[in-house]
């Protein structure tokens, strides 16, 4: 019914290698005993991921998207929908919260440091002049957007958004998110007959929209 197995990588092993040998059905364990590894290991993985933004938590949501479609579980694809969702919310608003604490100690904080090495100055001055310009809608597309997360959090920080006014925003951002990598998944999952086959598919497509930007600003700056 449900992907646990494909969320838990082999030791040593690549994740995305980990993720398509994991994508087979699994006739071992039982279906709750999957259930009850793979709901918080994917919640726990994306989590991380919003906190420490080098795991591709797209790519994950597309993966487990895919082994719900073959498995012909629609609960499980709400499930699925709702545990990303709700890991990736509590972890941006984890981050917002240390760095608004950073924002207010004298020393800062290595969760501030962490944002702003991953806001580039001409990113984070159009972040800027996005929010000033359009508010709370800025910072929904901003996760629909490759790279376009943090820079838009530090521009929250620096225009000093509370809390509050962040987690109104954030909500409907990372809604927006999983349905999107969600969609990818479920794409991925009807074209192809095998579950690793769609795995791959997605990991392949979900890592290409994330690199694509950043490859095209280098280009540009050669």
């Amino acid at each position: 019914m449900i992907l646990p197995a494909a969320l838990l990588p082999a030791a040593g092993a690549p994740w995305p290698a980990a993720a398509v040998l994991a994508a087979a059905p699994a006739t071992e364990a039982p279906e709750a005993t999957q259930q009850a590894i793979g709901y918080p290991s994917l919640f726990l993985l994306v989590l991380i991921g919003a906190l420490v933004p080098v795991i591709p938590t797209g790519a994950l949501v597309s993966s487990a998207a895919v082994v719900a479609v073959h498995r012909m579980a629609p609960f499980s694809m709400v499930l699925v929908f709702v545990t990303a969702s709700l890991a990736a919310f509590l972890g941006d608003v984890t981050l917002y919260w240390l760095g608004r604490r950073g924002m207010g100690s004298r020393n800062g904080s290595r969760w501030l440091e962490a944002i702003r090495a991953r806001a580039p100055e001409d990113r984070l001055a159009q972040a800027q002049a996005r929010l000033a310009d359009h508010g709370v809608t800025v910072l929904v597309l901003s996760r629909l957007v490759p790279a376009g997360r943090l820079p838009v959090m530090l521009a929250c920080l620096v225009a000093e958004w509370p809390l509050r006014r962040f987690v109104r925003g954030n909500l409907p951002a990372c809604l927006a998110w999983t349905a999107a990598y969600q969609l990818i998944g479920v794409l991925g999952g009807s074209l192809f007959p095998e579950p690793w086959e769609g795995v791959v598919a997605a990991v392949a497509l979900t890592l290409l929209i994330s690199t694509a930007p950043g490859v095209w600003r280098r280009l540009r700056h050669r």
